[in-house]
């Protein structure tokens, strides 16, 4: 069904909203995926906060142009679904989570920090952890260090405890 000129000026605006909140577009092919398979894949991309479109491919090249995504433009071509995401990895990861279970989804490529990505640069995007598991890490190699040393000074407490109290006890006996 064909949309009037006002319907394709709110899809524009839209999207266009959406591009200015998104540091990641991914772009996927899903001819072949049944209706089913487009509404889990949906419900996933609603789960992580990625906002995930069908549209028409001028649509899009109108929304994004102007943005750091409108390196992709060239891209856009074919029946393909917009994923985008204001979190660096969660296009990326919900795109290539659902395409190694469904071979019918075909990643085509994406933008991310105003470069474009192919299909391999999109799945090495959604290989990276997202942003809580990487603070999550840095943590914990902040944190080691720290619980090395407190077991160090413990150890050598412990040990000079156990020296002194074994001098202690000698002592009195050699007097």
């Amino acid at each position: 069904m064909s949309l009037n000129r006002n319907e394709k000026a709110a899809v524009i605006t839209d999207v266009s909203a959406q591009v200015a909140r998104s540091q990641t577009l991914a772009l996927a092919e899903y001819r072949g995926l049944t209706v089913e398979h487009l509404n889990n894949l949906r419900r996933q991309a609603r789960d992580k906060g990625v906002y995930l479109h069908v549209l028409k491919n001028t649509l899009a090249r109108r929304a994004v142009a102007g943005t750091p995504f409108d390196v992709a433009a060239e891209s856009m071509v074919g029946p393909l679904i917009y994923g985008f995401s204001e979190d660096a990895v969660g296009a990326a990861k919900v795109i290539a989570d659902f395409a190694k279970a469904n071979d019918k989804l075909v990643i085509k490529g994406g933008a991310y920090a105003g470069k474009a990505l192919n299909a391999d640069g999109v799945k090495a995007l959604a290989s990276i952890p997202s942003r809580e598991v990487l603070i999550a890490q840095v943590a914990g190699l902040l944190k080691s260090p720290i619980q090395r040393l407190a077991g160090v000074v413990a150890a050598v407490a412990e040990k000079k405890g156990g020296g002194a109290e074994a001098a202690a006890a000698e002592a009195p006996a050699a007097a």
